[in-house]
């Protein structure tokens, strides 16, 4: 049976800003996170057959990220974007994405990465997953088709756990499920000349403007900072040995060995 699979993927901040965020195509990048989620979706397709479609919430710089996941080899791409989503928090950009996917329906399996590399929350796969009422697996790192359903396998502690997930579902991939796919010259050439881009607004997806952006998020950066690092390193010249004799000087007399 084909599948109808549905990515969420972000363009993240590259570097923590000086005062407010401004996302532009410099400062923004597709996050290193979602990428597994991508060649997990792209490998289910080719196994089955189907469609992979990536959605993004954001500005239009945002855009940058999903031309690299059809560079990847996703089949379409949707960008939700509207001046009114600015400011939204976790709950407002689930919020967003539900009520988008919900569009986008009937789909089987729903993906995020595990995490985003600029906020490190993990709270937008799980709170869409609520808002959308079907069954989640996070952190997930094999997937095996099983009939009509899937079985999942996740790593937490020191135990390895499988469930069987009832479609439709949703899975958050851990980073270390795969090893994603570059996006080549060739298909960022091929990207960039499709016609496989859909933009969302606000007025698409019937939900109001007091439900997103700043009135709409319950959490609010009230600041945001540069961490001063202090720790500094130095690299130990000489051979083997004697950076071995040197590092043991070097621990004794700041009192960390007898």
């Amino acid at each position: 049976m084909p599948l109808n699979i549905i990515i969420c993927i972000k363009a993240v901040v590259l570097e923590a800003p000086d005062g407010k965020v401004i996302r532009t195509s410099e400062t923004c990048a597709l996050n290193p996170f979602d990428r597994p989620a991508i060649e997990m979706a792209i490998r289910l397709r080719d196994e089955a057959g189907g469609t992979v479609t990536a959605v993004s919430m954001g500005p239009e710089s945002g855009s940058l990220a999903l031309y690299e996941a059809l560079a990847m080899g996703v089949d379409h791409v949707v960008l939700v974007s509207d001046p009114s989503l600015a400011g939204s928090d976790t709950f407002a950009t689930s919020t967003v994405l539900s009520a988008a996917i919900r569009k986008l329906a009937p789909f089987d399996l729903l993906l995020f990465g595990t995490r985003t590399s600029d906020s490190d929350t993990g709270q937008v796969g799980p709170q869409t997953s609520v808002l959308l009422d079907i069954p989640l697996v996070t952190g997930v790192t094999a997937v095996t088709r099983k009939k009509a359903n899937f079985i999942v396998e996740r790593k937490i502690d020191e135990f390895i756990e499988e469930y069987e997930v009832a479609l439709p579902g949703a899975l958050t991939i851990h980073a270390s499920a795969l090893q994603p796919r570059d996006a080549s010259l060739m298909g960022l050439e091929t990207a960039y000349g499709q016609e496989q881009f859909t933009l969302m607004t606000l007025k698409d997806l019937d939900i109001l403007a007091e439900q997103v952006g700043d009135n709409g998020s319950p959490t609010k950066i009230i600041n945001m900072q540069r961490i001063q690092k202090k720790r500094k390193c130095e690299m130990i010249q000489g051979s083997v040995e004697e950076q071995a004799e040197e590092l043991v000087r070097r621990l004794k007399e700041a009192g960390h060995i007898g």
